[in-house]
């Protein structure tokens, strides 16, 4: 039944706005964006900019949602519910991006952020060759882009020949207000995430790197982040606690795992 007009669903909970593909295999994409959000008791509104037809071995078929879609989608979330801040995964097309960057302008208050999913974990490219562009300008209205290392090197365009840190302050010279280098495709004892912003030195979150071989993190981290900052918190506070999770998600893998097993949790995407 339809609730009387400006009722919300839910009162005195913040949402966070996935906007986001779908996995029909429930791996990744929005279903994982959802466990991550529900597991600080934070509820979620969706946009779906795409849907897949992916296994856990990989992306077989995409079908892009219509920007003029996936923007209503946005805008009808945004009246129903108390967004509180914003989580952006898969975009697909160039149209896709500048209709979703339209709707931002809107909420400049809000909390944006951007994991670029560039590629599938198999391969697949899952971002068209025209689009670049147009997400490198709706990095201004993110608070923090998380790229791995291969993205990060991707975004970077000329200055990908550049050192990762590098790499990353050629983003924020351009424009990204902070970016968040995640360390899982280097190597070491230790696994670093660089937060680099502008006039500011660096700032690193350190963590023990674990045995362990697990797709998804990077998109379990961004919704994490992005969790506790709807939750009020500051934006190194929230990737301390996002990053902390996640670790203790993959102990949980190996705690559960035979000696000697190598962890692969399925369907999620890096």
């Amino acid at each position: 039944m339809d609730r009387p007009h400006g009722e919300m669903a839910v009162t005195g909970m913040p949402h966070v706005l996935v906007v986001a593909g779908s996995d029909c295999s429930g791996g990744a994409g929005i279903v994982r964006d959802i466990e991550t959000l529900a597991a600080f008791g934070v509820k979620a509104s969706v946009a779906i900019t795409a849907v897949t037809i992916q296994t856990h071995h990989g992306v077989e078929h995409v079908d892009a949602v219509s920007p003029e879609r996936v923007a209503g989608q946005m805008c009808a979330a945004l009246k129903a519910n108390p967004i509180a801040a914003i989580k952006i995964g898969m975009l697909a097309t160039a149209g896709t991006i500048r209709a979703v960057d339209a709707v931002l302008a809107d909420h400049p208050a809000l909390p944006v952020v951007l994991d670029p999913v560039l590629a599938s974990s198999s391969g697949r490219a899952l971002l068209t060759e025209d689009a670049m562009e147009p997400l490198l300008r709706l990095f201004r209205r993110c608070a923090l882009i998380t790229p791995n290392l291969p993205e990060l090197a991707l975004l970077s365009g000329a200055a990908s020949t550049l050192a990762p840190l590098e790499q990353a302050k050629h983003l924020v010279t351009a424009g990204a207000p902070a970016v968040l280098v995640k360390g899982g495709h280097s190597e070491g004892p230790a696994s670093a995430d660089i937060l680099v912003r502008p006039d500011r030195d660096p700032y690193s979150f350190t963590a023990p790197r674990l045995a362990v071989s697990m797709r998804g993190t990077g998109c379990m981290l961004a919704s994490a982040v992005a969790a506790h900052l709807s939750l009020g918190d500051d934006l190194e506070t929230a990737i301390a606690s996002a990053k902390s999770f996640v670790h203790e998600r993959l102990r949980e893998m190996i705690a559960n795992t035979a000696p000697g097993s190598i962890v692969r949790l399925p369907g999620l995407q890096n």
